[in-house]
């Protein structure tokens, strides 16, 4: 039986609205009808949807896009799907893949795990990116991190045997705390010997990221494979 905790964490993660830039209206608007997918609790057929068999990679909370975009456009062989909820970064990254003439690039704004519960089949991606999540630093709040154990055992349901899972944070205790879920996943094994991984060269380093790393601050990849 699954954490109820976990549970309401789930049902507390609702569409957020922010504020749209005309441009990112503008992006929703035109973008949506040909980029966008539909919640729908039924099995999504992901090569219909991008219309071509490729990998898969799914993408957690993608923020305002500019990271994936990027690694969408480096990787046109493989198909990405991200899931986010707040309208101004679903606007921004549909503008990125219209300026970018991007065409591997899908997106669904829902919350994450009634899609990964309810769309995507077991065994059918070949990747999946969780990068940067809210670290909910104060004690009292871990239990709404998004990365528990109940999530990742979906997760690694979902992948092909060989796919792999990569999170990456820049809070060192949130780090150990991955890891330390990974590891106790029984489908999944570490993509090193132990520990934390390099940054794969198709994670691309943010502007937030190369300033905090210029102030000192660490950033670490957990990355793991399915059995």
């Amino acid at each position: 039986m699954e954490n109820p905790e976990f549970q309401r964490h789930i049902r507390s993660f609702v569409l957020r609205q922010g504020h749209l830039s005309n441009a990112q209206k503008r992006a929703m608007d035109e973008g949506m009808p040909h980029w966008g997918i539909d919640y729908r609790p039924e099995q999504l057929n992901l090569e219909q949807a991008f219309g071509r068999a490729a990998p898969k990679i799914l993408e957690i909370g993608f923020g305002m896009g500019t990271a994936t975009a990027e690694i969408a456009r480096q990787n046109p062989a493989q198909d990405y799907l991200g899931i986010e909820v707040h309208s101004p970064g679903v606007g921004n990254l549909l503008k990125l893949i219209d300026e970018n003439g991007l065409s591997n690039l899908r997106l669904i704004r829902h919350d994450a795990v009634e899609v990964i519960d309810n769309m995507l089949a077991d065994g059918s991606l070949d990747g999946i990116h969780i990068f940067f999540p809210d670290p909910w630093p104060k004690k009292r709040h871990h239990k709404r991190r998004l990365i528990q154990a109940p999530l990742i055992a979906k997760l690694a349901g979902k992948l092909k045997q060989g796919g792999y899972l990569h999170a990456a944070t820049d809070w060192e205790e949130y780090a150990a705390q991955i890891l330390e879920v990974f590891s106790a996943e029984t489908q999944l094994v570490n993509s090193v010997p132990q520990g934390y991984a390099p940054r794969p060269a198709y994670r691309p380093l943010t502007k937030f990221e190369l300033r905090g790393l210029r102030l000192g601050h660490g950033v670490w990849d957990v990355i793991f494979r399915k059995r």
